[in-house]
């Protein structure tokens, strides 16, 4: 796939700039706060509707303005596509294709696929769990478009627990007195009706985490090895918040209810929900010392280099063509060696979009093949 132009209006910095991609490199040159990652930000959105950066679309429009655009048109083995978002401080954001609204976002994902590597992922191995879940969720939406609804509808559904749950704490708390007795059958009919529900939709959202991981698993081992010069040995282990021994929804499912049980008390004491796919973590050891821990700053860096490699390798297996590669302000902290392993692994094969505060990174083959664009205060031009 390549990205033919993108046009932003409105958003963040930028008040109305197109841009045109006419090499596979783009270099994207300016100095700090500029707007540069501001257009991978972009791009990221069209490919995942997220930003890893905020939460809120009134974050993403310009400043005065209350709505915000963001259109690209793509070139697939099939044909031309183009894409529109539509991003509003008030309301609901929308979504078009091919100048064609559609009614459902999860029909938006899976067009354009892109792979993100900035210095922010390095929380992927030392920040919390919660960096970890959203990186696999953010690879499995691309891969399964369909993954995004599974995983709002587990979301919605432990909300609606953790309400049950937290309303029962407050009646424990105001009657002391209730504490250590059984629980009303009404309570208990409904507190196991959301069980159910939870184990169902927490159990896809588990088995679906597994399989992928176990395909990336081995490619980032592989890529790591290649970086490292074999002289380490990556493992990346799921480790699941409910035992997973079968890849069988019934087996999955029953799972999670006998652990629910256990975590009963617990549950109840604590006000919130304690079992399922939201307690997920994912594993990575180095020579099998927990890289989080242990791993210094060009270990943890070979790692994650390793995991956006693999990324790569694995939506092209799956999708068929390569996908983007969004590469922000991270060859400067990477050093020459793994410089030219990612460079190496680039070449030609995946349309690249980079930024940068000077050129001093790239040898003169690099740049003779790129196009070059300055970024400055939300305009672009030509270098």
């Amino acid at each position: 796939m390549y990205l033919k132009t993108l046009h932003l209006r409105q958003f963040r910095n930028y008040l109305d700039q197109q841009i045109d991609f006419l090499a596979p490199k783009t270099i994207l040159v300016g100095n700090n706060a500029q707007g540069k990652s501001n257009l991978l930000e972009a791009v990221e959105l069209l490919a995942t509707l997220r930003s890893h950066r905020v939460s809120r679309d009134r974050e993403l429009v310009q400043e005065g303005s209350s709505i915000g655009q963001i259109t690209a048109n793509l070139e697939r083995a099939y044909g031309f596509v183009d894409l529109t978002l539509t991003l509003r401080i008030q309301g609901r954001r929308t979504v078009a294709l091919n100048h064609e609204s559609l009614r459902r976002q999860m029909d938006f994902l899976g067009i354009l696929n892109a792979v993100q590597f900035s210095s922010l992922d390095l929380e992927l191995v030392r920040g919390a769990p919660e960096h970890r879940r959203l990186w696999a969720d953010s690879l499995l939406t691309q891969l399964e478009p369909i993954y995004a609804h599974i995983l709002q509808q587990y979301h919605q559904v432990l909300r609606q627990r953790n309400a049950l749950l937290k309303a029962l704490r407050h009646q424990n708390a105001d009657s002391p007195e209730k504490t250590n007795s059984p629980l009303p059958t009404q309570t208990l009919t409904e507190l196991a009706l959301w069980d159910a529900q939870l184990a169902t939709t927490g159990s896809r959202v588990t088995r679906r985490r597994a399989r992928v991981l176990q395909r990336l698993a081995p490619l980032a081992e592989k890529w790591h090895a290649s970086i490292s010069g074999k002289t380490e040995v990556l493992q990346v282990k799921y480790a699941p918040n409910v035992n997973l021994e079968q890849d069988d929804p019934e087996q999955v499912q029953q799972a999670f209810l006998e652990k629910i049980e256990q975590r009963r008390v617990a549950e109840l004491h604590h006000g919130t929900t304690l079992v399922g796919p939201h307690r997920d973590d994912v594993e990575f050891t180095i020579n099998q010392t927990p890289a989080r821990a242990y791993g210094s700053q060009g270990q943890q860096r070979t790692l994650v280099l390793a995991l956006k490699l693999a990324e790569l390798k694995l939506i092209e297996e799956v999708v068929g063509e390569p996908p983007l590669l969004l590469l922000d302000d991270v060859l400067a902290e990477l050093d020459p060696l793994r410089q030219n392993q990612l460079l190496e692994a680039i070449q030609d094969r995946f349309q690249t979009i980079i930024t940068t505060t000077h050129l001093g990174s790239f040898d003169s083959q690099w740049l003779n093949s790129s196009q070059i664009l300055s970024v400055q205060a939300g305009k672009i031009a030509v270098n």
